[in-house]
């Protein structure tokens, strides 16, 4: 039987890799504020945008067995030009509408065997990196949720974070914009290249699959070693 997996967001980028390869199998159902870049793909979507509107209000399956939260920003700036409204946007996008979005599919998500939910943070959080403040205080706070619901609901479902260095992205184009800029950028990682939305799909795809089934509560890396070694 084929499982039911959401996506909050995720009609491009990361999400569209991801819903290439999740849509194969699962009954994929992807609620996003877009819609064109999937007419290819074997999916329902539905209408929503997670900074407005509520979980609720969306006609779901019964159970959900999966669910990707990737709503995200990415806004890099001095601390001293950030104002403390900077602070509550990124908070309001990146983690607290996560958290209403968690709170109404609770009823679903313990109808299933043992849901998988996926979360998105970034290497900036375990790396101290100049400019993230904003960025890093709100996926900080995803880990901190991510592990303790985790815990909460072991193992009634079971959540994941991944945690991703800069990726090829329409988020990440202006830090990308001409081959000199992808040059450094990738020449920051160990593995000497910035990341691909294929890249961070594969590691949803088996995050959201049985291959991972004995894993809750984790932290991945998914950031071309920047985050743990060290090659310079």
């Amino acid at each position: 039987m084929k499982k039911n997996i959401l996506f909050i967001g995720g009609s491009y980028g990361i999400g569209l890799e991801a819903a290439k390869l999740l849509a194969k199998d699962n009954n994929l159902i992807i609620a996003s504020r877009t819609s064109e870049e999937l007419k290819d793909i074997d999916a329902t979507h539905l209408t929503f945008d997670a900074s407005k509107d509520d979980i609720k209000d969306l006609e779901l399956p019964e159970s959900i067995d999966g669910l990707v939260y990737f709503p995200g920003s990415i806004n890099l700036k001095p601390f001293k030009m950030l104002s403390p409204e900077s602070f509550q946007e990124e908070m309001n996008l990146n983690f607290f509408s996560l958290v209403k979005v968690v709170q109404g599919l609770l009823p679903k998500l313990k109808k299933s065997e043992q849901a998988s939910l996926v979360f998105f943070s970034t290497v900036a959080v375990k790396v101290g990196m100049p400019f993230h403040t904003s960025i890093a205080a709100a996926k900080g706070a995803i880990e901190g949720f991510a592990k303790s619901l985790a815990a909460e609901y072991a193992p009634s479902f079971r959540v994941n974070v991944i945690s991703p260095s800069l990726t090829d992205t329409q988020l990440s184009e202006k830090l990308l914009s001409n081959d000199a800029k992808r040059e450094k950028m990738g020449d920051r990682h160990p593995l000497k290249r910035v990341g691909t939305p294929e890249d961070i799909a594969n590691a949803v795809d088996f995050l959201i699959s049985e291959k991972s089934s004995w894993m809750t509560g984790q932290i991945i890396g998914i950031d071309g070693g920047l985050s743990t070694i060290n090659v310079n």
